[in-house]
């Protein structure tokens, strides 16, 4: 469906359509290998699936401007993976967290509401909330039969250039820094911010999600977040499962490109909606504030700075980005709300080039 008329727009929706990703809709390569882990390079044991693995559908893709939509094409209804676009979710998450006042700040230590061993280690015990949300906290363990050194030198948003650091394979093992000194891109690390984060809910994330945001702003009841087959944890004498925070070794959100718009939506309205503030006041501002080691990277959410993320997009740009090709573009300046499924990442700065053309035509 295109509600606008434009050509150019037409045209930009037609160079999305061809610039689907190559990843193979059974999620597997030809040898069995999930793709998510093959990409990644990775060997047994590192590579063993956890979670479910959803077959994918094609390319869809929605266009909001001033909260109307704009256009739409593909299958916006049909729930996909969405890969590390869970992480942003987290952040959400973390919001509620500190308007409840289970967070009291972002930079208080996140040891002392664990209700595990996670944080007592001389590494771990200086780690707060604010290096859990920013990829800096070089947590080191093993969560779920995964260890952090699995993603050690994992160059994400990072030019090698940039991190002299990054000597070593991927996977292999590199001296630790101190919490907050240093970027990576770490999985292992995530779920551990997710499974905090339950220790505080006392509550499956999921379903906090669904109650405080999901159903208020109106999403389908399709979508669901899969945790691993070990990931179940007892908490107040309770089993619960911790999801993780992307598809990375299987599970994570599962969900339609038009509810992943919703929760653009909601973000690019500071969270609000319908008149009520569903997330804390100043938390989506706090989102996109530059992480001082990486000032590409917000909370859990990718920033334009510099333009390195797409050159043509407005610089105060944000991102909630999943391998795959799964893009929740938020563009202030512009009021527009863009969700892309399962597009080529390097050809997806055409697109946004393309659609920036034909709206300021």
């Amino acid at each position: 469906m295109l509600i606008a008329g434009m050509k150019d727009l037409q045209e930009a929706i037609a160079f999305a359509k061809a610039a689907e990703s190559k990843w193979p809709q059974s999620m597997k390569m030809p040898d069995g290998q999930f793709v998510m882990t093959f990409d990644s390079g990775e060997k047994a044991p590192d590579n063993e699936v956890l979670g479910p693995v959803t077959p994918r559908g094609g390319h869809s893709g929605i266009v909001y401007r001033g909260g109307k939509v704009l256009a739409e094409w593909g299958d916006v209804a049909r729930p996909d993976m969405t890969f590390s676009v869970a992480k942003s979710f987290l952040a959400l998450l973390a919001g509620l967290a500190v308007s409840d006042g289970l967070i009291k700040d972002l930079d208080d230590k996140a040891g002392p509401s664990a209700l595990d061993d996670g944080f007592t280690s001389e590494q771990n015990k200086d780690i707060t909330w604010r290096h859990l949300l920013t990829q800096t906290s070089e947590w080191q363990g093993t969560l779920f039969d995964k260890e952090d050194r699995i993603d050690h030198n994992r160059v994400v948003g990072l030019a090698v250039a940039e991190a002299p650091v990054l000597l070593g394979k991927r996977g292999t093992r590199r001296p630790l820094r101190k919490p907050g000194s240093f970027y990576e891109y770490n999985d292992v690390r995530v779920n551990r911010l997710s499974l905090s984060l339950l220790q505080l809910f006392k509550e499956p994330l999921p379903s906090v999600l669904k109650r405080r945001i999901m159903d208020p702003i109106g999403v389908s009841q399709d979508w669901k977040w899969d945790g691993y087959r070990n990931s179940t944890v007892t908490i107040d004498g309770k089993p619960m499962v911790s999801v993780p925070g992307g598809g990375h070794w299987g599970g994570g959100i599962v969900i339609s490109a038009r509810d992943l718009a919703l929760m653009g939506l909601l973000v690019a309205q500071g969270g609000v909606w319908d008149g009520k503030q569903l997330l804390p006041k100043g938390w989506t501002e706090e989102l996109v504030k530059p992480c001082p080691v990486a000032p590409f990277y917000g909370l859990m959410w990718w920033l334009n700075t510099n333009k390195r993320q797409f050159a043509a997009a407005s610089e105060r740009s944000y991102f909630a980005l999943g391998w795959g090709g799964h893009i929740v573009w938020i563009d202030p300046d512009n009021d527009l709300v863009t969700v892309l499924r399962w597009i080529d990442r390097s050809r997806a700065p055409g697109f946004v080039e393309r659609l920036l053309g034909a709206l300021a035509k």
